[in-house]
């Protein structure tokens, strides 16, 4: 089958319909495969700052450790390690962590099934990938409501076709209409047939990524998947300072395929970890060491990734918050620190508490997503369609925040100082009190010279009133309907179909449905 595919990730749907598709889409801009930051890194620690939080985390797996829980196993390994073991208690001598993370890639890449695909992660590249993990979606059609399948499939296709969506995702809602223990088969196929992005893999329980797994050899071929990266994955710490079964069980399974691991403490600071920074810092960077050196325990050049979720809550009520300034100030810091490390950085995306498209909701991404391309994120999980604080998926807000993706692709391009870039041919051809309209380097330069937003109006009030009145979110509802309407699905080659297909109608008969 390794040859069938070869020849399938070998064609190419681009063309000129195609491109021009994809501008329309974005703003003018070209679909990357990833973005090449030229920009500089926006850092808050200095050397003293961070050898403290440093020192800080060392201490807490020295003295406090982390708990692994209900993986004999793990336990087993870290023993074998040298570790401190006493139950499911794991202390860390100093440098044990970082002397088994030193076989981590500081750099790989992912395969998708179209080569012209694959994305970088790490080193000066940023991949934006969507919504993760939502039971609900929110549409101005329906309101709020559980997501299906269906709704599964909508989203991938709309990552798709999205020009600054370099990434399928995973779990872009939670098909709520599918039984808990058969439902990761249809998301995983959905990845692999409605698009030809790569993908992440199930981590909700063991079999579950092992028949991601399987899935992924029978597109990519058993040879290629135990020698590259074909499925990156999202491994939550149960903070603070707890992995648990299900976690490390996925894990496991997909260090030992040699796939990628996000290693991510869940953090909602002031309930899940200190409200200070520099205490959150610590207790992140700490996690982080435990997590990524246990998937190099498993497998030792296995890739894994510096994860960072860190929010923090409301005081007087306990509600998760977003957009505010000390999550910043935290993944900045995590970024610096994956970077000492020498493995890549994930956090943040567009993230925000509104429960629908409103201001609140553009604020609060606005000052989310900037900070995370500035602080040089690698994978941004949760790039687009975010709302209620991970509650809901929805499909205004990812067009919404899809245009503002083109925007960053487009600031991180940098300042062009090319011949045409530096321009003195127009200003000679203008000179003084003339204006620059007209002349032939903007004639050149004009489809390209300025982003365009594909969901702001800046026309006259009196065009915006005789078209409607149209509010922001009711032209993305327009957008991502128009979006879907011009899907074409990529080529899959039809022997591979066929036998992801009788694959999941195996394991599906294998076993009865559970919604629990």
């Amino acid at each position: 089958m390794s040859d069938t595919h070869e020849e399938t990730r070998g064609r190419r749907r681009g063309g000129g319909a195609e491109a021009r598709r994809e501008r329309r889409r974005g703003g003018g801009q070209q679909a990357l495969r990833y973005i090449t930051r030229k920009v500089p890194l926006y850092e808050v620690l200095d050397e003293e700052g961070l050898a403290l939080i440093e020192a800080n985390a060392d201490l807490v797996l020295e003295e406090i450790g982390i708990e692994f829980r209900e993986d004999a196993e793990a336990l087993k390994l870290w023993k074998e390690a040298g570790a401190d073991v006493r139950g499911e208690r794991v202390r860390f001598p100093r440098g044990l962590c970082r002397s088994l993370i030193a076989t981590a890639p500081k750099v790989f890449t992912q395969h998708a099934r179209n080569p012209e695909r694959s994305v970088q992660i790490g080193g000066n590249a940023t991949v934006f990938a969507p919504v993760y993990g939502p039971p609900f979606i929110r549409n101005l059609d329906e309101g709020r409501r559980y997501a299906t399948i269906e709704d599964f499939r909508n989203f991938v296709k709309l990552a798709y076709v999205a020009p600054a969506i370099h990434h399928s995702g995973g779990t872009v809602c939670e098909p709520v209409d599918l039984p808990v223990n058969k439902r990761h088969l249809d998301m995983v196929y959905s990845h692999i047939r409605y698009s030809d992005k790569p993908f992440m893999g199930s981590v909700t329980h063991p079999q579950r990524a092992e028949d991601s797994v399987t899935m992924a050899r029978m597109v990519f071929g058993e040879d290629f998947v135990e020698q590259n990266c074909v499925l990156i994955n999202l491994i939550n710490a149960n903070s603070p300072m707890v992995f648990d079964s299900t976690m490390l069980g996925a894990l496991k399974v997909y260090a030992r395929a040699n796939q990628a691991t996000i290693i991510t403490p869940f953090i909602l600071a002031g309930a899940m970890s200190p409200v200070t920074v520099a205490g959150t810092l610590t207790q992140v960077l700490a996690e982080v060491l435990a997590g990524a050196a246990f998937a190099q325990l498993v497998r030792p050049g296995a890739p894994v990734v510096f994860g960072c979720f860190a929010s923090s809550i409301s005081m007087q009520s306990g509600a998760p918050t977003f957009g505010t300034p000390e999550p910043s100030l935290v993944s900045y810091g995590a970024a610096q620190l994956a970077r000492r490390l020498g493995i890549p950085f994930r956090t943040g995306g567009s993230l925000c508490a509104s429960k629908i498209a409103d201001a609140q909701a553009a604020y609060e991404s606005a000052n989310t997503l900037n900070g995370t391309v500035l602080a040089g994120t690698n994978f941004v999980l949760h790039a687009a369609g975010w709302l209620e604080g991970g509650l809901a998926s929805g499909y205004e807000k990812f067009v919404m925040d899809c245009d503002q993706l083109a925007m960053q692709q487009r600031f991180c391009e940098g300042v062009d100082l090319s011949e045409n870039g530096q321009a003195l041919s127009a200003i000679r051809e203008v000179g003084p009190g003339s204006h620059y309209l007209g002349c032939a380097h903007t004639q050149a330069n004009f489809e390209t010279a300025f982003y365009r937003s594909t969901i702001a109006d800046n026309n006259s009030f009196e065009q915006w009133l005789a078209e409607g009145e149209k509010r922001a979110d009711e032209r993305a509802n327009q957008l991502w309907k128009q979006w879907l309407a011009d899907y074409e699905a990529p080529p899959l080659d039809p022997g591979i179909d066929e036998a992801l297909n009788e694959f999941m109608a195996k394991k599906k008969a294998s076993m009865p449905d559970a919604f629990a």
